[in-house]
């Protein structure tokens, strides 16, 4: 079927909603061809699109259409799934409430009791939250940090993590099979409908609090700590205020993004990764001559932080920076404090940055690596957890995610604020800064210069037309990127590394599209597409004896490696 057909027995079905209707009459045919051209996919993140009317759009039909395939998955569960239920939460985007009442009566219509929380909740809440109820799965509306016009749907196995590749290929399959959009009803008054208990949040708080690593510290300079803090209009104000108030550090607020603001009116993007996002915060830490800026995105599950350099003015750190921050400081507090175990074990993304390696080696910590998303992070806890080889201490990605602690199963913004904000009254605590200490980590395990940089992709074929680009640079082989000789090339969709000397061995790590090229001396750069948003991802690690030294290096990777992906575009 063709997709003006399919558009037009949109058109003409009864069961479409006159606000539907009234939207998809004033179409484009390009925008026809766009929303219904290609259905939206239900991949390893979940679902993820723009909002309005279509089968490849967010709307209640797609999302009902996503419920009802989960609701079939977990019909195949052992017997007691129906009865332990799924969470449901939600954050501040547009529809976002909507799209979580009617995932909650799709479930309800199909026997299975649904917690549905009372007010926007973020992902580390909804994942605690699956866990402390012993639920069969948990879902989350959110579009994390993309832009305004997007909403997203993600689902999470009973173990509060992502769903598996694996997990989600089964309910994409049911999914797949629904082909009447239109035909998935609910069941809004269902008794299966439950609030979920008030006590849960209070055991969440009561969970992080307890992972506080330097409470003297904090005794002792928290009262005069000034921090800034930024929701950026979305579900973290209430969280992470809650705990940094239980630690004793009242933050200013940024009044204009407190409000729940689905237009995300004060930003051009809610994604703390960006200084842009966190300027409001800086100018007000500026007027009040604070210490520090931090920002979480909608959902809550990303940090941003800005600090002082020594002149005194705010620089936003970059993901990585924040990341080896906390995992020096995480080891550094456990390691004094006799609490490291000895089979601790630091999980990062193999596209987060190479010093990850470095200092995990000085505290002889195992370093583990997987691919791009918190899920696989969350796989290697519960492995770790039932076979006992190593003891879970932190993990992150590059892209401002990190989690301390096991009480959540993907990033957490609320603990990492926590956190952050203890590390900053520890390094004032003995005299010092959180930027000296970055300084003294680039001294001791050489400077690393971690940029990305992403390439925007639009249209129907975006994903196709990516996916091409990576897979034709399997066919190049380059001897050197910015000068820097290339050691081995990983390509991750077949799990496999080849050597410069022509040599192969397999890598064990969940397979995915992706190209890795290592280069002499620690550096890498890695190119993929973005399994959430239409653009084509490129990582460069540089290390180098300094920032001048590594600004050079990746100026001059950067112009080969273009070469490299205008090659890979011209292949048939």
């Amino acid at each position: 079927m063709d997709y003006l057909q399919l558009y037009e027995n949109w058109m003409s079905d009864a069961r479409l909603s006159e606000e539907a209707r009234r939207e998809m009459l004033s179409l484009s045919d390009a925008e026809k061809e766009y929303r219904f051209g290609a259905e939206l996919e239900f991949g390893t993140a979940g679902m993820r699109g723009i909002i309005g009317y279509g089968v490849n759009m967010m709307n209640v039909y797609t999302v009902r259409r996503a419920t009802q395939g989960l609701a079939a998955y977990i019909g195949e569960m052992p017997s007691g799934a129906k009865e332990r239920g799924v969470v449901i939460s939600y954050d501040t985007r547009r529809c976002s409430r909507l799209f979580a009442e009617a995932s909650a009566a799709v479930l309800a219509k199909n026997g299975i009791r649904a917690y549905l929380f009372d007010r926007v909740h973020p992902v580390p809440m909804l994942s605690f939250a699956v866990r402390r109820l012993h639920a069969a799965a948990g879902i989350m509306i959110t579009a994390s940090h993309n832009p305004k016009e997007y909403n997203g749907y993600k689902v999470y196995g009973e173990d509060g993590a992502q769903l598996s590749p694996e997990s989600s290929a089964v309910i994409s399959r049911y999914i797949r099979s629904i082909d009447d959009f239109l035909s998935v009803e609910g069941e809004q008054n269902s008794p299966l409908i439950r609030p979920v208990p008030k006590e849960v949040d209070e055991a969440y708080f009561d969970e992080i609090a307890s992972l506080s690593l330097s409470p003297e510290a904090v005794k002792a300079c928290g009262k005069d700590l000034k921090l800034v803090y930024t929701p950026v209009h979305g579900s973290g104000y209430v969280p992470v205020t809650t705990i940094l108030k239980r630690l004793g550090i009242n933050a200013t607020v940024v009044e204009e993004q407190v409000a729940e603001d689905p237009e995300f009116s004060t930003v051009e993007i809610p994604n703390p990764e960006f200084k842009e996002t966190l300027s409001l915060g800086i100018a007000l830490a500026n007027k009040i001559k604070a210490d520090v800026v931090f920002g979480t995105d909608p959902d809550s599950d990303r940090l941003g932080v800005a600090v002082k350099n020594d002149e005194g003015e705010f620089v936003a750190l970059s993901g990585n920076q924040v990341g080896i921050l906390l995992l020096d400081y995480i080891l550094t507090r456990l390691k004094e404090r006799g609490e490291l175990p000895e089979n601790s074990a630091v999980v990062s993304s193999f596209v987060s940055t190479g010093m990850a390696q470095a200092v995990c080696e000085s505290f002889g910590v195992a370093h583990i690596e997987t691919p791009v998303g918190f899920k696989f992070i969350g796989e290697k806890i519960k492995e770790w957890e039932a076979n006992k080889k190593y003891t879970f201490v932190f993990g992150f990605e590059e892209s401002c995610g990190y989690l301390h602690g096991t009480h959540a199963r993907d990033k957490d913004a609320v603990v990492a604020s926590m956190v952050c904000a203890e590390m900053v009254c520890y390094y004032a605590y003995i005299g010092k800064t959180v930027y000296a200490r970055l300084r003294e980590i680039y001294a001791k395990y050489g400077f690393t210069q971690d940029k990305n940089i992403s390439i925007k992709y639009g249209g129907l074929h975006a994903m196709e037309e990516m996916n091409a680009v990576v897979g034709n640079l399997k066919g190049v082989f380059a001897e050197e990127i910015g000068g820097m000789r290339v050691l081995a090339v990983r390509d991750y969709s077949v799990g496999e590394r080849r050597a410069a000397d022509g040599s192969r061995r397999t890598i064990d790590i969940p397979k995915c599209n992706c190209i890795y090229y290592e280069l002499e001396g620690g550096s890498f750069v890695c190119v993929r597409p973005s399994g959430t948003e239409p653009k084509l991802k490129i990582y460069y690690s540089i290390r180098a004896k300094d920032e001048a030294a590594a600004e050079t290096l990746f100026s001059s990777a950067k112009e080969d490696f273009s070469h490299l992906l205008e090659e890979a575009k011209e292949r048939k």
